[in-house]
């Protein structure tokens, strides 16, 4: 149980968390194969902990970035902030309103254009048609889409993709945005430019949590990092202090490989 008391203010909080998935190992080809397993008493799957006894807290206003080597657990904590996940044990708690920005076209339909997909995005992320058509204009000003903003966005490349979900997830003004290294795929130009609007985010007192491998952007703008490391959470602190511990990891392929 959470203290009330101690929830005030906290935005985001895990408690002893494990997420665990199912990993097939292969898939029986015929319904023979599947009979000899099931004779042979041989399981096809194991059991894989991408989160072990994960416990932390984001206060309202925060930017914190999560760090970490591939396979480690950062997206797998981002997805449960947004809801994607359940853990297998322990709690999350999330209050506000959230925009994630986790995978490339999550929440666009292929079909259609990138101004019928600012409705749509619009409306999952809950406000009302006429709320997004009152915004809709800043957010092709700020996407720069252009004439494709009127093709469907199945022609889209990935830092098209990147430049409208980053303006519809900021235009609706969220309490809580999640970005997980997307931004990566844009030029350095709108890079700069999503940065700069992430710098106004945290100056508004939003709460930002970011997920990337660039340790200069996180030490730019996050006041605290995170160090996920084979599905536990290794260090919590300033960034500074975190980033280097990462980078003492990185030294070490044989210890974090994993």
């Amino acid at each position: 149980m959470f203290d009330t008391a101690a929830m005030a203010g906290t935005r985001i909080r895990f408690e002893n968390v494990v997420q665990r998935f199912r990993v097939i190992r292969e898939r029986p080809d015929t319904l023979r194969e599947v009979f000899t397993r099931l004779f042979r008493n041989r399981t096809s799957h194991h059991e894989f902990e991408a989160l072990k006894d994960v416990s932390f807290s984001i206060t309202d206003g925060e930017a914190v970035g999560i760090i970490g080597r591939n396979g480690s657990g950062k997206s797998t904590t981002l997805k449960m902030i947004a809801g994607v996940y359940t853990p297998t044990s322990g709690v999350v708690r999330v209050t506000g309103s959230v925009a994630a920005l986790i995978e490339l076209g999550a929440g666009f339909h292929p079909d259609l254009t990138g101004r019928e997909n600012i409705l749509l995005n619009g409306l999952l992320l809950g406000l009302t048609k006429q709320e997004i058509q009152a915004c809709e204009q800043r957010i092709l000003d700020f996407a720069e889409l252009g004439e494709f903003i009127d093709s469907p966005i199945k022609q889209y490349s990935s830092g098209m993709f990147m430049r409208l979900g980053f303006a519809i997830a900021t235009e609706v003004n969220p309490d809580i945005l999640l970005i997980d290294e997307i931004l990566a795929v844009g030029d350095a130009a709108f890079q700069e430019k999503c940065i700069a609007r992430i710098d106004d985010f945290r100056q508004r007192g939003k709460t930002i949590v970011f997920v990337s491998h660039n340790m200069g952007t996180v030490r730019r703008i996050c006041q605290r990092a995170l160090l996920i490391h084979k599905g536990r959470l290794l260090a919590n602190g300033p960034p500074d202090e975190v980033a280097a511990r990462y980078e003492e990891l990185l030294q070490q392929p044989a210890m974090a490989a994993g």
